[in-house]
Order: structure tokens, then sequence, then C-alpha cells
């Protein structure tokens, strides 16, 4: 069975296409039967690459983002996917505020499945640390797929 799991973050040019991405690519390796999107809270960016930090940053340890394009959540995603995985807490609570009334799909913070003690995927936008970025997210994707390879 598929498991559908989309990532969110303020604007989907930073961190959810990181995680998309990565966890697209680690799970493809794997043989794992999933299928990722990426969105953001905010439209502003919708149809954009994701930022060329990010791509590049991400290149660097042999991942492409560059058939990526940014686009705003909608309250479809909810029925379209199994798992939604917020970068921070404020996406997660833009994610409550429109969560249709009685959908009942898992919304977490990306982080709970990593080994790190941060919770949350800081915005590399405006102060940078785009490897940090990198080495949280492919945490959390191990620990992603692996919950997902016992099941």
């Amino acid at each position: 069975m598929t498991t559908r799991i989309l990532f969110v973050c303020l604007g989907n040019i930073c961190r959810s296409p990181t995680a998309h991405g990565v966890v697209a690519q680690m799970a493809e390796a794997a043989r794992l039967p999933v299928q990722i999107d990426s969105a953001g809270t905010g439209g502003w960016h919708a149809g954009d690459p994701p930022d060329s930090r990010a791509t590049r940053e991400a290149a660097r340890r042999g991942y492409d983002l560059s058939v990526l394009r940014a686009r705003q959540v909608r309250a479809a995603d909810f029925d379209g996917f199994d798992l939604i995985l917020a970068m921070d807490r404020s996406n997660l609570a833009d994610l409550e505020r429109i969560r249709p009334p009685g959908n009942a799909t898992p919304v977490r913070l990306f982080l709970d499945y990593a080994d790190s003690p941060r919770d949350e995927v800081p915005d590399p936008y405006y102060e940078g640390g785009f490897d940090l970025v990198l080495d949280l997210v492919e945490d959390a994707a191990r620990g992603l797929l692996a919950e997902i390879a016992r099941r």
C-alpha cells in the first residue's frame, strides 16, 4: 500500500521542497511505496522553483530539487494524503486552521521522526543555514522511512 505524504512549510521554496526531494529519493532507493508532495501555507511563491540556495545545497548532497514547483496547501489535501508533516509549530497551527471539519488525517511535526533534540526545522530564507536544514531533514527522513518500512 502506498503512503501519501505532504510536507508543509511557509512558502514551499526552502524546507518543504527539501524534505520532498530527500524523502522521495531515499524512499526510491529503499523501494518503499510512497507518494510525496510539498506545499506552503502561503501562496506567495506558487509556481516558483525552490530557492536557489536550497537547490544548490541539496545538489551538493546528491538531491535534485529542480523539477519541484511551489504551491499553496488546500483543504482538499487533507483527503489526498495519509500524513501531513509541518516544518514548524506555526505551519502546524495554520494547517489545523484550514483542516476540514471532521477530517482525521494525522498532522505532525516532521522532526517528530528525527533523533535531533530540535522539534522544528528552522526557516533558512532570511538567516541561512541550508546545510542545517538538510541535516535535520535527512535525520527525520530516515526515521519516517523506517516507520513506513515497519508497517
